[in-house]
Formats: structure tokens, C-alpha cells, sequence
């Protein structure tokens, strides 16, 4: 969803760049684009027809900000309206704290709970997990087995079947933690059974937060769900599971803003470090290809050190060989290369989809194959012609279309990078960000 949405977002802001004047037919025609993007994405139709009145009556009425082009005015008012259309930002403090989780059967909720306790460990607390769910077969089971892999201690009690009681007796036993996460059972459907044990253990446990976990394909209907929890335990954030599966994903994440409960992560993935938390201005941001440098820094400074990779050379956008390796290397610590290459501010380069398929098989086997370059080739690719290329392919046990595929992907790579500066484009969208972000 978050792919096509992007692209059809850009697609429409690539057209109006690329006119000569920005008129009223010009802003009508963009206003018809995000129109259609936005109903393709499930957003609810009444709040994309006064997203887009608002569009339309303020590019036509403001006077740009001093310094600043119309076609600049009118890509910086979409950006804010749709920031806008996400709803507020949710603040995700890292200290002492109760997390309650609430959620209907099959939201993904369990895994959420182990996700977040990974992330809370990530930041440098001490985290426990309570298992209330006492409906589901097998819950306290798959709960206690995902804290285990990352060390994360879990309560519960697979025998008993009262959740107040297991909370109970939890809330003693977990000693020194700083995050305590307790997760709750879901239902088919929202039964009155259901809203009083989350009322009751909401009360128990004083719960700092009550975090609501959504499926992205119920779309426009998450608003019912996030409205009925909020009216039983005043939910204060949601979380959106399987963003990365769904067609309806606009309209859960549109839906849950309008309630004014906020977004604080979205789950776009399987494993349990896929787990992201959400920004309203930099969700938008890299929707527009324009990055989300503030997420990029968070997941380096977590997952890589400062040896692991040269940030200054990859803006710079002129690395060599040795210098992409070691930065692939720390790249894949922090998460999918796709994910990750959303956060850079990229504008309109398009990256081909085999960029991302940079498997840890495929590490190796270009770690073998530099291995047999001499460092006249490591720091100058340009210099490998075809005898040299035959050579090196000899002296790895690969074939020239390896090398060569080698090659291609640093050209890839650097070409890349180097339209994050905005080399060669008429239409530097990284500037623009800057002059974007303040809401003046």
C-alpha cells in the first residue's frame, strides 16, 4: 500500500514540477491526482474531498512565504495537509511505565507485544511482559517463547483462567522493571465480557498507557474499533499491524487519526525488530521521497557504531567499493535495505526493485569476489574492464555476469546517493524539505 500510495503521491507532485506555470487549472489537475491516489489508498472519501477543498482554497488564496516560488507554495501546502490528515504526533516517553494492549483476535496484538518490548530493550530499559490473554490457546506460549529469543522476562500462568488474577500475581513478580507491557485477550467481535476484563485490568494495573493494536485491512473501519476501546478505557495511542499487506492501509491510518487517539507505531514486517514508530511529518516525508533522515538516525544510532559506516561519504554520494561493502554491512544491522533506503531523502530517483535484494548470500559472495581485486580496482571501480573483469571472475570461482552485477550495483548505489544531494535535478526536494517543515 505505502509503495503505490507513494509513487502516485509523486507521480502527481513530478507532473505539477514539471510545468512551466502553476495555475488555477494546474492546482485542479494536482487536487485530481492526490484525489485518486488517496481513494485508491481506502482514505475515507469525505476526508479527501476536504483534504483536497483545502488544497485548493488555500494554494489559491495564500501568498507564498517570502523567497519562495508558486510551485513551491503549493507543494509545501500538500505536504502540510496531508501531515495533517495523520493526525498528531504521540510522544513515546523512556522511562517508568505500564503498557496496557488492548485488541480484537487476529490484530496481530501478541506479536506487537513482543515487538515493543523489543524496542523499549532497544532503547536501554529493562522490560517485562504479563500474559492476560486467557482466551486463546496457546497465547502465554507464543508470548513466552518471542521474549525468550530476546531475553525479555514473561508471566503467565496457561492454567489459570481468570486475567485479573494472572495480572495479579504478575505486577509482583516482576521486580526491577522499568517498562512492564501486559497483554490482554481479543475476541471475534467487541463483547461486553471483553471491554469489563480490560476495564478492570486497566484499574488493576494503573496502566500508564492504553495502546489499542489495528489490523491495517479492516481500512476505514479501525475507527469503529479505535472509537468503542477509547470510550472504555480512554486509549491514548494506536498501533497498525501489517501495513505492509494491505491495499486498505490508508484508510486504517486515516480512520484511527480522525478518532484523535494518534498512531504511535506501525508494524510493517514479520520479524520482531519490524516495528516502527510513527511520525506524521516523517511518514509523509518519505511517502513524498523526500526521507525521513530523523527515523534514519534513531535506527543508526540503536543498531550500527561510528566505525561501522562513514555517513559523510554517503553524502557525498562518491564512495568506492570497500567504502559500499562496509556500508551494506552496517546497513543490514539496522533492517530491511528497502525500509532503510525510504528514510534517505531521495527525491525523484527512482531505485530498481533489485537494489534491495541484496540477500546475506549475496554479501558473500561479493565479499569473494572483491577479494579478488587489487586495491587500485577497490578504490577506483572505473578501471575494471573486460580483461580485468575476466580475471577477477577467475581468481573467485565467479563468472564475469557476477562481477559485472557487482559493478552495476555500485553505479546504482552511487547514482543513488548522489540524487539525494539533488545532483542534477531541477527539483531538489531535500531543499524543499527544509523550507517544508516549519508550519509557518
Amino acid at each position: 500500500m505505502l509503495d503505490r500510495l507513494g509513487s502516485s503521491l509523486k507521480d502527481a507532485l513530478k507532473k505539477l514540477a514539471g510545468k512551466t506555470v502553476v495555475d488555477r487549472a494546474a492546482v485542479e489537475e494536482l487536487v485530481k491526482d492526490l484525489q485518486r491516489a488517496l481513494i485508491q489508498s481506502d482514505v475515507n472519501v469525505k476526508l479527501v474531498m476536504n483534504l483536497s477543498q483545502a488544497i485548493k482554497t488555500r494554494s489559491l488564496e495564500e501568498e507564498p512565504l517570502k523567497g519562495m516560488g508558486v510551485r513551491e507554495h503549493v507543494l509545501r501546502i500538500v505536504y502540510q495537509e496531508l501531515v495533517g490528515l495523520m493526525g498528531p504526533e504521540v510522544e513515546v516517553t523512556l522511562g517508568q511505565q505500564t503498557i496496557l494492549m488492548a485488541g480484537l483476535q487476529g490484530s496481530g496484538k501478541t506479536t506487537t507485544t513482543a515487538k515493543l518490548a523489543r524496542y523499549f530493550q532497544r532503547k536501554g530499559l529493562r522490560v517485562a511482559v504479563i500474559c492476560g490473554d486467557t482466551f486463546r490457546p496457546g497465547a502465554y506460549q507464543q508470548i513466552s517463547t518471542l521474549c525468550q529469543k530476546i531475553n525479555v522476562p514473561c508471566f503467565g500462568d496457561p492454567n489459570e483462567t481468570d486475567a485479573v488474577k494472572i495480572v495479579t500475581k504478575g505486577l509482583k513478580s516482576v521486580g526491577q522493571a522499568e517498562v512492564l507491557i501486559i497483554d490482554t485477550q481479543g475476541r471475534h467481535a467487541l463483547e461486553e465480557g471483553l471491554i469489563q476484563e480490560i476495564v478492570d485490568l486497566n484499574t488493576l494495573s494503573k496502566a500508564t498507557h492504553r495502546w489499542l493494536v489495528i489490523d491495517a485491512a479492516l481500512g476505514q473501519q479501525a475507527s469503529e474499533q479505535a472509537r468503542r476501546f477509547h470510550q472504555a478505557i480512554d486509549i491514548d495511542g494506536v498501533i497498525i499491524t501489517k501495513m505492509d499487506g494491505t491495499a486498505k492501509g490508508g484508510g486504517a491510518l486515516s480512520a484511527v487519526a480522525e478518532t484523535k487517539s494518534g498512531i504511535v507505531f506501525i508494524g510493517s514486517g514479520e520479524t520482531i525488530e519490524d516495528l516502527e514508530r510513527f511520525d506524521p511529518d516523517g511518514f509523509i516525508s518519505r511517502l513524498l521521497g523526500m526521507g525521513d533522515l530523523k527515523a534514519l538516525v534513531e535506527r543508526a544510532e540503536e543498531a550500527i557504531t561510528t566505525e561501522d559506516v562513514d555517513v559523510n561519504s554517503m553524502l557525498r554520494g562518491k564512495f568506492t567499493l570497500r567504502d559500499m561493502y562496509k556500508q551494506l554491512e552496517a546497513v543490514n544491522k539496522m533492517g530491511p535495505l528497502k525500509q532503510i533506503m525510504s528514510m534517505l531523502p531521495l527525491g525523484n530517483v527512482d531505485i530498481p526493485n533489485d537494489v534491495y535484494e541484496v540477500t546475506g548470500t549475496k554479501m558473500v559472495r561479493y565479499r569473494i569476489i572483491m577479494d579478488s581485486m587489487t586495491n587500485e580496482e577497490l578504490d577506483d571501480p572505473a578501471v575494471i574492464g573486460s580483461s580485468r573483469m575476466h580475471r577477477i571472475a577467475t581468481g573467485a570461482g565467479a563468472s564475469p555476469d557476477e562481477v559485472r552485477e557487482l559493478l552495476r550495483y555500485h553505479k546504482t548505489m552511487q547514482r543513488a546517493l548522489k540524487g539525494m544531494r539533488g545532483a542534477g535535478g531541477k527539483f531538489n526536494m531535500q531543499r524543499m524539505m527544509k523550507r517544508f517543515s516549519g508550519k509557518q
